[in-house]
């Protein structure tokens, strides 16, 4: 046994609030396994969320298990012990269930070590029924589950508010073999079965209304990004309709909380931490945003935003993100020409960029990061160009103001390749050739040196071909997961199975191509994104979401939901 491993999650356990811990016997036990660190899972909102949701129940139990820091993991291989739970130290093969929670796609490569070291096979097909079953859920399991296809045992598709009662009220009452359970979870709302004999097209699930259940930080965890702050949130979806934006898809329709729960939510958050996190992928689309802000001030609480919107920021939420201590503002203009925001239908022009640079500016926020996107289709150099043209606009405005407050702050440049996502207007472009963006990065770098003050930074391109790949992929790629978990050659690898990596990463495709991912129905009819993908390419705007809209098909589908 490593009583250095048990040592480690005992002290990080014992910063935790919030917690829950329940009788191990006569419960159905559920695993809920996040492939990433401690560190990042505990700074997981949905994470979190899921973790609460199951443990309400006088019937389950539920345990979180993390990848193991790189210290650790070598403790583990070291001294051959077990993938074991934060809660009780019990080995993951124990539970009932092996629930995954998967955000981003790279983390599909820890799951073979997250397997091996739980002492259970990877794939489906060499598991027998004394394993306990493996659930597909996150935000990838409603993105495109066909990578993870051979290996998980049933799909959550989509949000877990609506999906986890009926799921459970058959998984808690389950009797007979297997074989006959999945069968009785086929017929599920939200739950494929990517081994079921009978052709499935699930229909992604979503909650309606969000004031019927919390999601907020349930566990305070002091090892985390947000250790410091309560996070709350606020909405999901977003109306703005960005064609690059899987988020904006596929969590459609927007649905925000009322005032009166966020607050009830903020002051339950207050007794813990003096900063409110406020999530969402438009938070300040919120109709009551500035009452909010203006509550948890008025609670002598601070705030930070997970985003910030150019067109709607105001003085006065710049002023409430001083208070709280803002450092660094955050801005996404996402492509330096007026062309390419069109055709990703950002809806901003150059006037309302430099308007909110210039309110975070007076605002005596110090340091200033813009998030862009290289590899846009039909992108030029001059679109480079432009970029860098609006950059020095900004770092213009910038230094002024660090002049009048007689300290210098920093712009950063976040420079990040274009990667075409299931369910977007844009899946059927294809990615840029990784030497053509090496090349433009170049070029941006060079010039971002000769900018006082200002630094470029972005991810791997090497990691950026292999998200794309994952992202885009098919039931084939997930054979790959081993020798690529190892540190294997994406391209090598690839001939080797005879599979074509640019038919995956950078081919364009065609209108009638029949996608991997479209083993699901994410709401958004097909005929609404193509239009929008043609619209794309000849640079035309499509309007925000409205109250009684029916042009995509998610409400029209479901009466009586989005924005009200």
């Amino acid at each position: 046994m490593s009583r250095k491993l048990i040592d480690q999650i005992r002290k990080r356990l014992a910063t935790e609030t919030g917690t829950v811990t329940f009788p191990w016997d006569g419960c159905y036990r559920i695993a809920l396994v996040y492939p990433n660190s401690y560190h990042q899972g505990m700074s997981n909102l949905g994470f979190l969320t899921v973790y609460h949701l199951l443990n309400q129940r006088d019937d389950c139990l539920c345990e979180r298990f993390f990848l193991p820091d790189a210290e650790d993991l070598q403790e583990h291989q070291r001294t051959g012990f077990p993938l074991v739970s934060y809660e009780s130290q019990r080995p993951l093969a124990d539970f009932d269930l092996f629930a995954l929670s998967i955000s981003f796609e790279n983390d599909y490569l820890n799951l073979p070590t997250i397997f091996a070291l739980a002492g259970i096979p990877l794939f489906a097909e060499q598991r027998d029924r004394s394993l306990p079953l493996v659930l597909l859920g996150g935000v990838c399991a409603f993105l495109n589950p066909a990578p993870l296809a051979d290996i998980v045992d049933l799909v959550a598709v989509g949000e877990a508010e609506p999906i986890l009662p009926p799921l459970l009220e058959v998984l808690t009452r389950a009797a007979g073999d297997r074989a006959e359970l999945l069968s009785r979870l086929a017929g599920l709302p939200g739950i494929y079965l990517p081994h079921a004999t009978q052709p499935q097209t699930p229909k992604r699930q979503y909650l309606a209304d969000l004031n019927q259940s919390a999601s907020r930080s349930f566990i305070q965890a002091e090892e985390t990004e947000f250790g410091d702050m309560a996070l709350t949130e606020v909405s999901r979806g977003c109306s703005r309709g960005c064609r690059f934006c899987a988020a904006g898809y596929i969590y459609l329709p927007p649905r925000e909380r009322s005032l009166d729960n966020l607050l009830a939510q903020v002051e339950t958050g207050l007794c813990e931490r003096q900063k409110i996190g406020l999530v969402g992928a438009a938070v300040a689309d919120h109709t009551q945003i500035e009452a909010l802000q203006q509550g948890i001030l008025e609670r002598d609480g601070q705030l930070s935003v997970s985003s910030l919107r150019l067109d709607a920021l105001t003085a006065t939420e710049v002023a409430a993100l001083k208070q709280a201590g803002l450092r660094t503002g955050t801005i996404a203009p996402e492509a330096g020409s007026q062309r390419l925001r069109d055709l990703i239908n950002k809806g901003l022009d150059e006037e309302q960029i430099l308007r909110a640079v210039q309110l975070l500016a007076d605002g005596d926020i110090l340091n200033l990061k813009l998030y862009f996107l290289i590899g846009l289709p039909t992108e030029t150099q001059q679109d480079l160009v432009e970029l860098l043209q609006l950059a020095e606009k900004i770092r213009l405005i910038w230094r002024a103001a660090g002049r009048n407050r007689g300290r210098m702050g920093a712009l950063t440049l976040s420079v990040n390749p274009f990667i075409p996502k299931p369910f977007t207007p844009l899946q059927w472009a294809g990615m840029e050739p990784a030497p053509s963006l090496k090349k433009k990065l170049r070029f941006l770098h060079a010039a971002v040196a000769r900018m006082p003050n200002s630094e470029l930074i972005s991810e791997s391109i090497r990691s950026a071909v292999l998200q794309a790949f994952l992202s885009r992929g098919d039931r084939r790629i997930g054979r790959l997961l081993p020798q690529l978990a190892e540190g294997g050659n994406l391209k090598q690898l690839c001939k080797k199975a005879g599979l074509d990596l640019a038919a995956y990463v950078t081919r364009e495709r065609d209108e009638a191509e029949v996608f991997p991912w479209e083993v699901i129905d994410q709401g958004v009819t097909r005929e609404y994104l193509w239009r929008e993908y043609r619209k794309a390419l000849r640079g035309k705007l499509t309007t925000r979401c409205q109250a009684g809209c029916s042009r995509c098909g998610v409400c029209s589908a479901n009466p009586g939901a989005g924005l009200s």
